[in-house]
């Protein structure tokens, strides 16, 4: 075929399914119903249109001779598909539910598998493994099919997530059990579940981890490119393409998978790795990409068709009957019975039961099953009549969910009521409506006054206003309770949170990698909020002013083998998470008393405002403490800071000027490089000294203050410098390894047996009495600040006083001083020794003088 007439065929095709999406609403069909059917039409009439015009006659030939195979559904459209939908899901919220998604993903896809293959094989002449193979290509269900319902009824996101999800994963798990079951057919050897799950695991973790690392190196790509938006967006789609041809034909490994895998890295690392215009961009773009590609493999598909059951016999129909129970009830299986199971494990959440009935209902089948049936009608070394029967099997099954399930699942989603909002949403829906319906109508008035509108006018456009006004319900809002206001407020706050956190990745105030952390723990605290309100909100606080996993190891990293870069990495990091969340604490705080109290009332913004308060003043503890040990970083931080809000603001006003045409494109140009070249020192982060030498920290000691230079020395190679982080216990004795502790700097408390604490401070030292006695004195040591610290190990410990005779005899005085502190304890614990009263004192000389005390215990 001419390249012209297949250029005009597939134009002719785009221009068609333009008018679908609102044909579609229009008649109240889902949009690949309607695809299924135009498909359908045009895989009728390409085979007798003499009758038509030349120019239609032409496009219909051009359509005739389309050669579209099994591969190019599978490596043209189905890469975009894939990358698309994953790209756009909150991985969040899709970890969150992944365990239903996998049971639903996986195991369904297993049981349906076998549920088909036994079924079918038993009432039929088919072998198992033609059975089987039927079954795996019927097991996967179609996003895009059901997907488009969900969003024209304004179905719960929860429910998106859980179905795309769903779709997503299965679709490489059919994949996969499909291509080993094929492979067995090919073969001719007896199946065996050992080999089939083996190779069907191996595909899927494959596909997983090389999914995972082409999304990774896609990210640190895209970080070379930032700046050039054209080239990041093609970037991510060669990224789909090579992710799934690569672990195909390199790998072996499922190609569904890894483009999933990819396209979730993509989606949630990436956003932080562009700029945000280009993340704009590229989420633009692709929902573009997969529009085409999601309606081309919809016609496509559907235009087979014809050809596909055009030798269906009545006994084949009476199967594909059976096929779609037999489909139903082992989802029906999963849905109501298995999931409901898992939900009580920890690896799974709840589903409501309106949930399940729709993801049972709602899995429809498309263009990715006839797509596999198309491969296995390809395939010379399969019998014919194997062909013909899965090939008549899938497209009948797969028109029976559409047009069955498909045509019906608006009404079951209405019938559950899964399109209206909860009370609590529709009282706050009607409270917000009051306050913007009041503030228009306030501006709409001087509006008309200002454009000296007549009085009539006027006053027909504010009873409009004053209808709304009537028929909303504003008095709803009273009907919640406290809590729940307090709940609903805090949830408005922590989505202002994150918009904030992403304003500052936009001006440039924080780079990506602060981006990505402040990013996700402000989701972490928005799941929270939603979770459990008030009391979610104040674990999540509490969680997120812990000290994060990486910062935990490095710390370990220093206290056992005294390595201090990484340490002081990870210190940086939280000196500059601290200071962007204080930032945006106080913004909230100022969001929340003007915006909360119009929608939820003067009581429930106080509590709000309170607990963002608080988490402040934790916020500025934790500040307060790295200032007090790095003062000079400090000061750098506040001044790239300032710097960063300065240069967004310069930014922002030439960006102004150029949109009133007061200054050039070029001009423009030429100022935005000098920006970048006047405030370019904001970005020279200094390093954190936390460099402790043992020598250096000796000096701070005033035990060791006298020794000889060689005596120093000596000691400086003997003890280790550590740092200790506030709240952070320190190991005194561990099994057979103990150690002592000179404080440096900063200090530390420690719990005595006896219930007491004390406080040592720059100059003191403890764990001697394990080290003397060579017995274990369990104490609980903890910093109270980031104190420095010099380790010494026991195995040093008769070295350093063999060495100096002042030093050993004042360690073993304060040793014998506690010792014999803790004995006396000892001995009141068992009894040995018992309380005394005080003597009996003279009294006291003097007019009004109180007598003496008479039976005190000491």
């Amino acid at each position: 075929m001419q390249i012209g007439f297949w250029v005009f065929g597939l134009s002719g095709l785009l221009a068609l399914v333009c008018f679908m999406p609102p044909l579609a609403g229009r008649l109240r069909l889902p949009y690949s119903v309607l695809l299924a059917i135009v498909g359908f039409a045009l895989g009728l009439v390409v085979h007798v249109h003499a009758w038509a015009p030349i120019v239609m006659s032409d496009f219909l030939d051009s359509l005739q001779n389309f050669q579209v195979s099994s591969e190019t559904f599978l490596f043209v459209f189905l890469p975009v598909l894939l990358f698309e939908t994953s790209m756009a899901l909150n991985v969040r919220r899709l970890l969150d539910d992944l365990g239903p998604i996998l049971m639903m993903a996986v195991v369904a896809v297993v049981v349906c598998t076998m549920a088909v293959g036994f079924s079918i094989s038993a009432i039929s002449h088919y072998s198992l493994i033609v059975c089987l193979m039927l079954g795996a290509i019927v097991a996967t269900t179609d996003p895009a099919a059901v997907v488009g319902v969900f969003r024209e009824v304004g179905a719960p996101k929860r429910l998106t997530t859980l179905v795309e999800g769903e779709s997503l994963f299965n679709d490489a798990a059919s994949i996969a059990l499909y291509s080993v079951l094929l492979s067995t057919l090919y073969s001719g050897d007896d199946i065996s579940v050992g080999t089939v799950l083996g190779g069907f695991l191996v595909s899927f973790v494959g596909g997983a981890a090389v999914g995972f690392l082409m999304g990774r190196l896609a990210c640190w790509l895209i970080m070379w490119l930032r700046g050039w938006p054209a080239a990041e967006v093609t970037l991510t789609v060669a990224v789909a393409y090579l992710t799934f041809f690569i672990s195909e034909h390199y790998f072996g490994v499922s190609g569904v998978v890894a483009t999933v895998i990819a396209g979730l890295v993509v989606g949630s690392v990436g956003r932080t790795r562009m700029s945000p215009t280009t993340f704009e961009q590229m989420a633009s773009a692709w929902s573009q990409f997969g529009f085409w590609a999601n309606s081309l493999i919809f016609v496509f598909a559907a235009m087979l068709i014809p050809r596909m059951m055009a030798e269906a016999t009545w006994k084949q129909v009476l199967l594909v009957l059976l096929l779609f129970l037999v489909a139903l009830a082992s989802r029906a299986v999963m849905v109501f019975g298995v999931v409901p199971l898992l939900s009580l494990t920890r690896f799974g959440t709840r589903v409501s039961r309106s949930f399940r009935i729709v993801m049972w209902w709602g899995g429809l089948r498309g263009a990715v099953s006839l797509a596999l049936a198309l491969a296995v009608t390809e395939q010379s070394n399969v019998p014919h009549d194997v062909r013909q029967f899965v090939a008549v099997a899938t497209t009948g099954f797969v028109l029976m969910t559409l047009f069955i399930n498909g045509i019906s699942l608006r009404p079951l989603i209405r019938r559950l009521h899964l399109n209206q909002l909860s009370s609590i949403e529709r009282t706050i829906r009607n409270q917000a409506q009051v306050v913007a319906l009041e503030d228009l109508r306030d501006k709409t008035d001087e509006i008309a006054r200002k454009e000296h509108i007549g009085d009539d006018v006027q006053s027909r456009i504010r009873a409009v206003f004053d209808a709304s006004l009537t028929s909303v319900d504003d008095a709803q809002v009273r009907q919640l309770s406290h809590a729940e206001k307090v709940a609903v407020g805090l949830a408005i706050v922590a989505a202002r949170e994150e918009e904030l956190f992403f304003d500052g990745l936009k001006a440039q105030i924080v780079d990506w990698r602060m981006a990505e952390s402040l990013l996700a723990r402000a989701e972490r605290m928005s799941d929270a909020v939603r979770a459990g309100g008030l009391a979610g909100f104040e674990s999540a606080i509490a969680a997120d002013l812990r000290y994060s996993t990486a910062f935990r190891w490095s710390l370990r990293m220093h206290t056992i083998f005294g390595s201090q870069r990484w340490l002081a990495n990870e210190l940086a990091h939280r000196f500059m998470n601290l200071m962007s969340k204080r930032s945006v604490a106080r913004e909230l705080i100022q969001f929340a008393q003007i915006e909360i109290p119009p929608l939820l009332g003067e009581e429930a913004t106080t509590a709000i405002v309170q607990a963002h308060r608080q988490r402040l003043v934790q916020l500025e503890s934790a500040m307060g403490a790295l200032n007090l040990q790095y003062p000079s970083f400090a000061m750098w931080l506040q001044e790239s800071y300032l710097g960063r809000i300065a240069r967004s603001l310069e930014n922002m006003r030439y960006r102004d000027m150029l949109s009133q045409s007061l200054i050039s494109g070029e001009v423009y140009a030429d100022l935005v490089r000098q920006i970048g070249h006047r405030w370019e020192h904001v970005e020279t982060r200094p390093a954190l000294d936390i460099a402790m030498s043992a020598s250096d920290l000796i000096k701070r000691v005033p035990l060791f203050e006298g020794l000889s230079p060689e005596a120093l020395a000596a000691l400086s190679k003997l003890l280790k410098p550590r740092l200790a982080v506030p709240d952070q216990p320190i190991s005194i004795s561990t099994g057979r390894l103990r150690a002592m502790y000179f404080v440096a700097s900063g200090a530390v408390s420690i719990d005595l047996p006896d219930g007491t604490t004390i406080e040592l401070g720059t100059g003191e030292f403890f764990g001697e009495i394990s080290l003397i006695s060579g017995q274990d004195f369990v104490v609980r040591a903890q910093s109270l600040g980031y104190s420095r610290l010099l380790m010494l190990p026991g195995r040093d410990f008769d070295g350093l006083l063999a060495r100096d005779q002042t030093l050993r005899e004042t360690i073993e005085a304060v040793a014998k001083q506690r010792l014999r502190a803790l004995t006396v304890w000892q001995e009141f614990q068992s009894g040995a020794r018992q309380y005394e009263p005080l003597p009996d004192m003279p009294p006291a000389q003097g007019p009004g003088a109180p007598p003496g005390p008479s039976g005190v215990s000491a």
